[in-house]
């Protein structure tokens, strides 16, 4: 078990304040269960991710508290196929298959046994990749199964019950024949046209109107009915005894689905209902509107990955509270988000100054970002390449990560530095690829550009090729540089503003660019004299 590095002791992380509050209102126990799930309907998007990652940094305070959990995560494949995706290939052939169940939709990418398989493997390889374990259950093997027979039955024999909770919030009531099940049919296996469904003596009848036929489902056998989302989801708390599950603000509402929830397993399945905690939504700034499945119009983990290390994915949800909107930035905010970990880095390691507040929420945060499930956090800090220089880096040695590498050579220490090193380049290169800002990208000339500095110019850049052919190894920081480059300004009698466009024009055929003197020292001596007229 993680030993606590805050000095004061105490909880400071909602995750930990929220598993004291587990353990004060459900009871002191060995164990807890804690739940997630989703609708693999599409691509499961980042948006969807916020919930994941909220169970997991609690499901990590209570094993702080020396606590076992369950961290179980439900697919509810067994949900109707209702709408085909944008961003899916095979339309018209996925249109065949509208109303039945998702798990019953073939894969379009011909990859897994079914649609729903597809998109549930994808989103668990993607969470593992940040550290997050789950105990998956697949709604459809479980109703299948007969497993939910029973809680199917509480919901039948107590239909009035669920109707009043139900009716209390719903602008108009439920029809007087309504049922709390959905039946797909034996015929056709959809289920938006049944119609007529009828409970007597543990026996289910219909009558679907898309295909005709008239059924009747017994059961103890049947693998055709389930419960509808408002009912599903109580009845699944009872039956696995569930502690604790977030929900987003859509689903908190006075009347939303968690407060009628809440009532229905009360009532009809006599439990009690989790330990709740509300989470806002969390947007990406730079890379389009809102994210939705069904539009096709989404980002994943993966795609975030591409942007941020593993453990900064963690440590970006980690430093809001749950009940707080955020965005994510892909556009130049990448670079502060980098400087605002990096110092936060600092913080944690004591090559930073900080309150001592702020050092222990720094410390807490850093232990859940990390990717091992004990929070355990490497006794010596990380190398940490500035992302903005590292951008540099990478594009005065044209994108060859392997040549970029050896400015850092002296730096990287041991096999957590090369990893940082080899994430952070692949994602800096990445970003500059597909989402930096045309000014902060740049080519070193391959070629001495055609330019007509005036007689003053051509004098300074003469003096500039000569200082840097005899003082370069003597020139050890970028301020000497900088220093020594005024100088030669102010004998000639120029002006920054008469140098420094016609620099970078030299250097890389734009008016302007990184700070110059540190610039001029990256790119070396050698490939700075070849272009300078």
């Amino acid at each position: 078990m993680a030993k606590n590095n805050n000095n004061s002791g105490g909880p400071v992380h909602w995750a930990d304040f929220t598993a004291e509050r587990i353990i004060k209102q459900i009871g002191d126990k060995d164990s807890y269960v804690l739940a997630s799930g989703i609708t693999p309907s599409g691509v499961v998007h980042f948006g969807n991710f916020r919930e994941t990652i909220t169970v997991d940094f609690v499901a990590r305070a209570l094993r702080k508290l020396g606590k076992k959990v369950r961290f179980i995560f439900s697919w509810d494949d067994y949900d109707t196929f209702r709408k085909v995706p944008l961003n899916m290939p095979k339309q018209e052939e996925l249109k065949k298959y509208m109303y039945q169940p998702i798990v019953d939709t073939p894969d379009p990418f011909d990859e897994h046994e079914s649609y729903a398989a597809h998109q549930e493997k994808a989103y668990e390889a993607q969470v593992a990749k940040v550290g997050v374990e789950v105990e998956s259950i697949y709604q459809a093997k479980q109703y299948r199964a007969g497993t939910y027979k029973e809680g199917i039955k509480k919901a039948l024999e107590n239909r009035d019950v669920i109707a009043k909770i139900l009716n209390e919030h719903r602008t108009s009531p439920l029809a007087d024949d309504w049922q709390p099940v959905s039946v797909y049919c034996e015929k056709c296996n959809t289920d938006h046209d049944i119609h007529s469904i009828r409970y007597a003596d543990n026996k289910i009848s219909y009558e679907c109107k898309a295909c005709g036929h008239s059924g009747k489902e017994d059961l103890e056998t049947t693998s055709r009915v389930k419960l509808p989302w408002r009912v599903d989801w109580p009845m699944r708390w009872a039956f696995e005894k569930v502690d604790f599950e977030p929900g987003g603000k859509d689903h908190s509402s006075q009347g939303g689905s968690f407060s009628t929830a809440k009532e229905i397993v009360k009532e009809v399945y006599d439990w009690k209902a989790p330990v709740y905690l509300q989470y806002d939504f969390v947007s990406i700034k730079g890379a389009g509107g809102k994210m939705s499945s069904s539009t096709g119009n989404i980002i994943t983990v993966n795609d975030v990955l591409k942007i941020y290390e593993p453990e900064m994915v963690r440590w970006i949800f980690a430093s809001y509270k749950s009940n707080v909107d955020f965005a994510v930035s892909f556009d130049l905010d990448v670079v502060k988000t980098y400087e605002d970990f990096d110092r936060q880095e600092r913080l944690v390691y004591g090559k930073e100054a900080g309150n001592e507040k702020k050092v222990n929420m720094a410390k807490r945060v850093y232990e859940i970002s990390q990717l091992n499930g004990d929070d355990v956090i490497p006794s010596e800090m990380p190398f940490q390449p500035s992302f903005r220089h590292l951008c540099n880096i990478l594009q005065i040695n044209d994108g060859d990560i392997t040549k970029a590498r050896e400015a850092y050579a002296s730096e990287i220490k041991n096999e957590r530095d090369e990893r940082r090193f080899s994430e952070r380049s692949e994602r800096a290169l990445f970003w500059l690829e597909n989402y930096a800002p045309e000014d902060f990208k740049f080519q070193i000339n391959p070629k001495t550009p055609s330019i007509s500095p005036d007689d003053k110019q051509g004098q300074y850049l003469s003096n500039l090729k000569n200082l840097l052919n005899s003082q370069w190894d003597q020139i050890e920081t970028d301020k000497d540089l900088h220093e020594k480059m005024y100088e030669l300004m102010h004998d000639v009698e120029l002006k920054p503003g008469d140098i420094f466009p016609l620099m970078y024009n030299i250097l890389i055929s734009r008016e302007k660019g990184p700070k110059l003197a540190g610039f001029i020292r990256t790119i070396g001596k050698e490939r700075v004299i070849s272009l300078l007229p």
